[in-house]
């Protein structure tokens, strides 16, 4: 479905993507992630066709974005960071606009305006003028908009900035409905979104992508690394004592409240270290109160890869 062969951008003497090539097939849900800088942005302006590669090939559909791009908008739903909105317009108004501009045919454009409307839950602001609207509102507005053309490919960057968390459930609802119905790629700073919704992750640092994975794999191959939350109960200072002598377990961080800790250690050895806790925390005259695995999350992941590639 979509298709990046070696693609560089630079703007004046500033490389911001770097041979950037991956295929993504019909039907997924994508997840692009890096820090601020990374190159997301400029990566998925490129594929709507809002801003040209200074190298490379980005096709859509067997269609290539350079050589028609019109025909490429008409295939894709787009919402940039800042939604591109005519605040003096109202909701419904504006739809009917972007209807008309993606080609939406006349006697379609009621129906779907409705379609979208009710799937972005706009009903209550469909004949508000979009300037007095909420952030929350603009947003839904923006997502609206990007879907109203019914679009092969959906290009989201931070589609649930502003919302509120009901808001952000309807959204992430929304987008994992289209699960193999479209072809979805997703940039957002909120991890577990991407961990929620995406079937596949690619990350980006630099202008070069440092991981193309699948969600499942990624989890899985890292899923040796995880960590385990303690309540134990005694003198802080015996108790970290006796941690530290457990080659399996490393201190992450420790709270206290009266004399009952609260510890996040990360396993080094998961078979190796209970018994071994045990035994250390008794003979620290400590009482555990409470133990559990935590399970690695994207955030843990994307960090420690981070990390890795800085080392």
């Amino acid at each position: 479905m979509i298709i990046a062969k070696q693609v560089t951008k630079y703007f004046g003497g500033f490389q911001a993507l770097k041979g950037i090539s991956f295929e993504i097939g019909r039907g997924e849900i994508v997840g692009f992630l890096g820090t601020n800088g990374a190159g997301k942005t400029t990566l998925m302006r490129i594929l709507a066709s809002y801003l040209p590669a200074t190298s490379g090939r980005v096709s859509i559909a067997g269609v290539d974005v350079t050589k028609n791009s019109l025909a490429i908008r008409k295939k894709i739903g787009y919402l940039p960071e800042t939604p591109p909105l005519y605040t003096n317009m109202t909701t419904r108004d504006y739809l009917k606009f972007a209807a008309q501009l993606k080609d939406v045919p006349t006697k379609q454009q009621r129906a779907q305006i409705d379609k979208v409307v009710a799937e972005c839950n706009l009903q209550d602001v469909q004949d508000k003028t979009i300037g007095t609207l909420s952030k929350g509102y603009k947003q839904r507005v923006g997502i609206a908009q990007a879907i109203i053309n019914d679009p092969e490919v959906l290009i989201l960057d931070e589609p649930t900035i502003g919302l509120d968390p009901v808001q952000i459930i309807q959204v992430r609802n929304l987008i994992k409905s289209l699960e193999y119905e479209k072809t979805v790629i997703l940039s957002t700073h909120i991890l577990s979104e991407i961990q929620q919704i995406a079937q596949r992750v690619l990350i980006i640092k630099a202008g070069e992508i440092i991981v193309d994975q699948s969600l499942k794999e990624l989890l899985r191959e890292q899923g040796n690394q995880q960590k385990v939350f303690l309540r134990i109960k005694g003198e802080r200072e015996q108790i970290e004592q006796a941690i530290k002598g457990i080659n399996s377990l490393r201190q992450v961080s420790i709270a206290s409240l009266d004399n009952v800790h609260s510890m996040k250690l990360e396993i080094i050895n998961k078979i190796e270290y209970h018994n071994e806790l045990a035994d250390k925390v008794l003979r620290a005259n400590g009482q555990i109160l409470e133990i559990k695995e935590i399970e690695s999350s994207l955030e843990d992941v994307f960090l420690r890869i981070h990390s890795a590639k800085e080392d």
